[in-house]
């Protein structure tokens, strides 16, 4: 028995959550299919995703199709859940990308085939709602291979289109057609599938041709095209063949050192953590002490109280799970969402979406309720750890990463239904950047004026290429003191760049420890130690930021606002009157491309404005506009620098931070 962790992707509304119906209806796990009209889907058990009738949460639900066992993780098609398809990508064998037949190719739809490319899992297109009146066929097939990739073959024929009687008939050796197509996409990557054909072009049989789009499907190259309707059945049985065909087995040896990846994090209604993990390698057992390590270092370890494996639509209790499952493990107290667990190993790693851009202040209706939001909040954040939490002690309040206002509605519903707290938001702001412009070097030397910390700390701040995160490094001997002092040094260096001058995260730049120096441990005669002759760990986690803000001052910073990337498709006598709004709203638009009555115009626009420009597209062009945007980088703010209040003791104002912090101002 082989086993294939599947992922559903799509834009939203395409018929995802409807194909995860039909596919469990087609293996015999539900005898009556769910809508998700009605709320009465498998994998949207959530209330709030019934009564919305969308998927905010991934849901893992198994089933077997002919010798293959089949986990399949239906996600979120919306772009302000992408946090859920984000963490699912690193544990899929392969995916089936969904595409509406009457849309056509979306904004989301592009996004998550290049994620799925640029990360090598294979990945079949069905195109769904074939029985909706306007579902198209050779138009659409065109719109794919320019779109989305050129890399793409039809899998059969349809008939009677926009109708409830629409049906696909697979394509067959008797098609000479496909036959064609499928040598021509073929030979492109495989030289000696080409070499075969110029010998002797009978030398390439159907079977042949088959074989080779299986290894080229399972290699990322190809992406075949079946065309259906979940709704009504039609082409489902062509999807399950090619399913169980053309997409590669989960490997992974069960007798191997355990090795899992998590990706879902959920708490059972007595607050008990239970850790949804794709096993790697490996077996995990009930009662075993596993042990668990983030990205970011954060080591952990539990006992395994119990193994829940997803089986025929369920989950049963068993006693262990080897390589290539999905299970849910309970008693990992302390794990979270992208922990490895198991066999420490260096994987792939990084973000494959564009991070959160926007931020919003969440307020308690009732200032009673603060305590149980700060609690809710964190349960939150454990099952989106994107959700940053950013706490200001100082004014009380917590602000909230966001990719969109549904998110926002639906952390409010949230908040209200599983926590009984009723919250408001204030505004959303777009999150900028701040990036080093020059260098800067600053230090402060023990028991010498104005440093009142027994600590020596000396910082250079250099700017570093796009991209490239904060490096910490030293030029100060790992032995000139204690390790515990220059972790305390290295550590609190990136905290503080959470708050740059003007208030943003500081990224992209290298701070060097240029200087170190400390007070050995102190005693009195009779033994008793003596904090005022002696440094702690507290007094470099208290001087390290005056002297980063001041280097960081001295090099200066550039606040950068997220970008958006858009493309306009609006009717060619329109064009003009849109100028002057795309640049009442800060965008930068390319010449456009004229098709016909209709054109397309490309350019970028700040992300802050894409919602207005959604809003006043349809007055500015008839109605007949349509805009797609996806995250495109950070550029510099033309304009007003935004401030954004700073939630620490303020380290750029000295006299209020040692007022805050050792509660005297020294020199």
């Amino acid at each position: 028995m082989h086993t294939l962790n599947l992922g559903i992707l799509a834009h939203v509304d395409a018929g995802k959550t409807s194909l995860t119906e039909r596919l469990l209806h087609t293996a015999g796990v539900v005898d009556t299919l769910g809508s998700v009209d009605d709320g009465s889907t498998r994998t949207d058990s959530l209330a709030l995703e019934r009564r919305r009738g969308i998927t905010i949460k991934s849901a893992v639900v198994s089933f077997t199709l002919g010798t293959t066992t089949v986990n399949l993780i239906d996600t979120p098609g919306h772009p302000d859940f992408i946090a859920e398809v984000e963490r699912v990508l690193g544990v899929l064998d392969g995916a089936v990308l969904v595409v509406s037949a009457v849309e056509g190719v979306q904004a989301q739809t592009r996004v998550l085939l290049r994620t799925l490319r640029r990360l090598r899992i294979p990945t079949l297109l069905f195109v769904n709602k074939t029985d909706r009146t306007g579902a198209r066929y050779g138009s659409l097939l065109a719109s794919i291979a320019e779109r989305l990739s050129p890399d793409t073959v039809a899998m059969g024929a349809t008939r009677h289109l926009g109708t409830r009687e629409a049906a696909t008939t697979p394509f067959t050796a008797a098609d000479p057609g496909f036959t064609a197509a499928l040598t021509e996409l073929l030979t492109r990557h495989d030289d000696g599938l080409l070499a075969a054909y110029v010998d002797d072009p009978a030398a390439l049989t159907h079977p042949r041709l088959l074989e080779a789009l299986a290894r080229q499907t399972a290699r990322c190259l190809v992406h075949p095209v079946f065309f259906g309707s979940a709704a009504t059945g039609a082409g489902i049985d062509a999807l399950v063949d090619g399913i169980t065909a053309l997409l590669p087995a989960a490997t992974g040896d069960p007798r191997a050192p355990a090795r899992g990846t998590v990706f879902k994090v959920e708490r059972t209604a007595n607050g008990e953590r239970t850790a949804y993990v794709r096993m790697v390698e490996g077996t995990v057992r009930t009662r075993e002490v596993l042990r668990f390590r983030s990205p970011d270092g954060r080591e952990g370890e539990g006992k395994v109280s119990a193994v829940g494996l997803f089986e025929d639509g369920g989950e049963v209790p068993v006693p262990a799970v080897g390589a290539g499952r999905i299970a849910r493990l309970k008693g990992l107290t302390g794990i979270r969402i992208g922990d490895s667990v198991g066999e420490a190993r260096a994987e792939a790693g990084g973000r494959h979406f564009a991070p959160p851009t926007l931020e919003t202040v969440v307020l308690p209706v009732r200032p009673e309720d603060r305590g149980a939001l700060h609690v809710a909040l964190a349960h939150l954040a454990d099952q989106d750890p994107l959700i940053a939490v950013r706490r200001d002690d100082l004014r009380r309040e917590v602000s909230l990463s966001l990719y969109g206002e549904v998110q926002k509605e639906v952390i409010q519903a949230t908040l209200a239904d599983e926590f009984g707290v009723d919250v408001t938001f204030r505004t959303t702001t777009t999150i900028c950047l701040e990036r080093p412009v020059g260098t800067g070097a600053a230090a402060e030397f023990i028991d010498t004026d104005p440093n009142p910390f027994l600590a020596t700390v000396g910082l250079r701040v250099d700017p570093a290429p796009y991209g490239s995160g904060v490096e910490f490094r030293r030029e100060v001997e790992l032995g000139s003191m204690p390790h515990s002092l220059m972790r305390a040094v290295e550590e609190t260096v990136y905290s503080t760049l959470s708050q740059g001058i003007h208030g943003w995260q500081v990224t992209d730049c290298v701070v060097t420890q240029t200087h170190s120096g400390y007070w050995p441990r102190q005693s009195h005669s009779h033994g008793t130690f003596d904090k005022s002759m002696s440094s702690t760990a507290g007094d470099f986690r208290n001087l390290t930021p005056l002297v980063l803000m001041d280097a960081l001052r001295r090099a200066g910073t550039q606040v950068y606002e997220p970008m958006h990337r858009f493309r306009l498709k609006l009717p060619m006598d329109t064009f003009g009157a849109l100028v002057p709004v795309l640049a009442r709203l800060g965008a930068v638009p390319e010449p456009p491309e004229p098709r016909g009555a209709l054109c397309t115009v490309e350019g970028v626009v700040p992300a802050a404005r894409v919602h207005e420009l959604q809003q006043v597209l349809p007055g500015a062009t008839r109605g007949e506009g349509v805009l797609e945007s996806a995250f495109d980088g950070h550029r510099p703010v033309a304009g007003p620098v935004p401030e954004r209040p700073r939630t620490d003791h303020d380290p750029l104002h000295r006299k209020e931070y040692l007022l805050r912090t050792v509660r005297r101002v020294a020199g």
